[in-house]
């Protein structure tokens, strides 16, 4: 014969309910059971398990951060954006939800299958738009439809957030958001069946003095694939795994190599005096430190890196790299002799004169009619 033992819990409640009037054991065991019981609907069944929806929160946690810093950054405002909660609902529910208009992003994602839908609320919008066009990103507009130029607008934010979007998906799934339509009215972007279940995820977002929301809905049939992936686990191990990859280094070298530097070829150097300069005048000449037969150093930013020698290409003036510079430091003396003889770059012992031979000069100036430096010009 089996004894019952009565819990605390139950000789409280039995104590309670003696004051109130009899009561039986059997009866408070019976509400125990009935409170245990929760209602399950067979037509909306739960596709994403606790810990798939704990992962696409953290996964959208680091999607906003980085949409938060871009948006920071560009409109040069306060905003703040956070998850406020990621929760899965029918296509339905979640198109009922939505204001007439909004501004609806409709995205394919490559390589995975359908589509998603990047919902931001009208109030958000035209506070972004009036702070791009020069605004405080306060608006009293009434709600209505994007002209032609904010719709512009909108679809370049759109591809930037999804820029950070597929950053943010690239510890579980590699992809590529394309944005493929927008829409005002959200009975027209039936991406999947009314009855199909989406996950979707609300990010409250404070732009200045304006407080809103905006949607991600991600269709279960998109995610089908990838659901093994979305577990705490694998996201965590994949996080890890992504800050070890030597894969990340060759992406920002492949970066830095399309990376523009300025290319310049130093013809010579001179130095001369204030008042020389203030006396230049048209038709005066500069004698430069490097000779005729001299090959000219090429300058990377302020750094030489190779010697040329100048001619023509077709129609068009052009270099012939003749040699590379050594990069030992100590093998670079003969880079520039005559700089080593003259380093401050003079073109003779006298800076007042531009020319080493007095004569020559003279002579110049009769056959050719150039004036010498420091002559003034007439």
């Amino acid at each position: 014969m089996s004894v019952d033992i009565l819990t605390q819990e139950e000789i409280d409640k039995l104590l309670a309910a003696a004051n109130e009037g009899e009561t039986s054991l059997e009866d408070l065991k019976n509400e125990e059971t009935a409170k245990k019981i929760k209602v399950y609907d067979f037509k909306r069944p739960d596709k994403f398990s606790k810990d798939q929806i704990r992962t696409l929160y953290m996964l959208h946690e680091s999607f906003a951060r980085m949409l938060n810093t871009y948006m920071s950054s560009h409109l040069r405002t306060l905003v703040n954006v956070d998850v406020a909660s990621v929760e899965q609902l029918t296509y339905q529910e979640f198109v009922q939800s939505l204001g007439n208009p909004s501004v609806i992003a409709i995205l394919g994602v490559p390589p995975l299958k359908g589509n998603i839908i990047f919902e931001i609320n009208s109030e958000i919008a035209f506070a972004y738009i009036d702070r791009v066009f020069g605004g405080d990103g306060t608006t009293s507009m009434k709600t209505r439809v994007l002209t032609e130029i904010e719709d512009a607008v909108m679809r370049r934010f759109v591809n930037s957030a999804m820029e950070r979007f597929k950053e943010a998906w690239s510890n579980v799934t590699p992809m590529n958001p394309i944005l493929e339509a927008t829409e005002s009215n959200p009975q027209f972007t039936q991406i999947v069946p009314p009855n199909d279940m989406v996950v979707i995820v609300t990010l409250h977002t404070k732009l200045g003095e304006v407080e809103s929301m905006m949607n991600i809905c991600i269709p279960y049939l998109v995610l089908e694939p990838i659901m093994s992936k979305l577990t705490t686990t694998f996201w965590v191990a994949a996080s890890v795994a992504k800050d070890d990859d030597s894969g990340h280094t060759e992406m920002i070298r492949k970066e830095l190599n399309k990376t523009k530097v300025p290319f310049v070829v130093e013809v010579g150097r001179v130095q001369i005096t204030i008042n020389e300069f203030l006396t230049l005048g048209f038709g005066d000449v500069l004698q430069l430190n490097s000779k005729v037969k001299d090959d000219f150093p090429c300058m990377i930013g302020t750094s030489p890196k190779f010697y040329c020698r100048p001619g023509t290409f077709g129609k068009k003036l052009a270099v012939q790299i003749t040699r590379v510079v050594k990069k030992n430091p100590d093998d670079d003396d003969d880079f520039d002799e005559e700089s080593q003889e003259n380093p401050e770059g003079v073109a003779n012992e006298n800076p007042n004169q531009i020319t080493d031979n007095d004569s020559k000069n003279k002579a110049d100036k009769k056959t050719n009619g150039v004036k010498a430096l420091g002559e003034g010009s007439k």
